[in-house]
């Protein structure tokens, strides 16, 4: 019987993933990625067979390393940051059924939102909701009502996908549907590059933020009214009593 584990590589940098996703990428037989998330393991991992596609080609990516599970082997499907938050887990669980006598596993790994909360200060403090502005699988329509919930909910958002040439307004409009609810002064920041080479952080408030060009490597944060600048970080308190 042939394994098929998804591994969840952390933002970027090496020592970023977890002890058990280095062990189950070294105990594997095939690595199976988006190109580039293949990239970044490829250093440190060179004895390994590799295959990787492009953006928008998941489904083919997943079938091709269920197929190889299925014929004995050990695959390791890698995904940037955390393997379910957005990543390919819950697509390799809905193809298994095609594909008998393959193991299935999960591993975990730092998701965007808390490795990015953490560049900023402790930007998540508190409840907080993970909310993508890429419509390419989930209608406009939703996103707005996801976004306004949260808003009026007052919970921190961690925004991902908030921007690309085809979607250059797209943080804008959030922003205005966030503004409905949260006041202009609003902290807020975003983190570019997560682990990797180049990697900025900045804060700011909402009404700031609405103006602010960003790209698809970008995490946003949204603070809640009781988020603020301590030292130059974005802190949301978890309302613990001090003195």
């Amino acid at each position: 019987m042939g394994k098929c584990v998804v591994v969840g590589i952390g933002p970027g940098k090496f020592s970023g993933m977890t002890f058990e996703a280095d062990e189950a990428i070294k105990t594997s037989d095939v690595i199976v990625g988006y190109k580039k998330y293949i990239e970044l393991v490829v250093p440190h991992y060179p004895d390994k067979e590799f295959f990787d596609n492009g953006m928008r080609q998941e489904t083919d990516r997943c079938r091709e390393a269920l197929r190889l599970a299925q014929e004995g082997k050990n695959v390791a499907v890698v995904c940037s940051g955390d393997s379910s938050v957005y990543g390919m887990a819950g697509l390799i669980y809905e193809l298994s059924p095609e594909y008998k006598n393959v193991e299935i596993s999960v591993i975990p790994g730092v998701t965007a939102a808390l490795s990015g909360g953490a560049a900023l200060g402790a930007a998540l403090g508190h409840d907080f909701a993970v909310i993508s502005l890429s419509d390419l699988l989930t209608p406009w329509e939703l996103i707005e009502k996801r976004l306004d919930a949260c808003a009026s909910a007052d919970m921190c958002i961690a925004l991902y996908n908030p921007s690309s040439h085809k979607r250059a307004d797209y943080l804008q409009k959030a922003c205005d549907i966030l503004l409905r609810h949260k006041d202009p002064k609003t902290v807020c920041g975003f983190v570019n590059n997560i682990g990797r080479e180049g990697q900025t952080e900045k804060t700011m408030t909402l009404a700031e933020l609405r103006d602010t060009p960003v790209d698809m490597f970008t995490t946003v944060f949204i603070g809640n009214a009781a988020t603020k600048i301590i030292d130059g970080k974005m802190v949301t308190p978890r309302g613990y009593r001090i003195g």
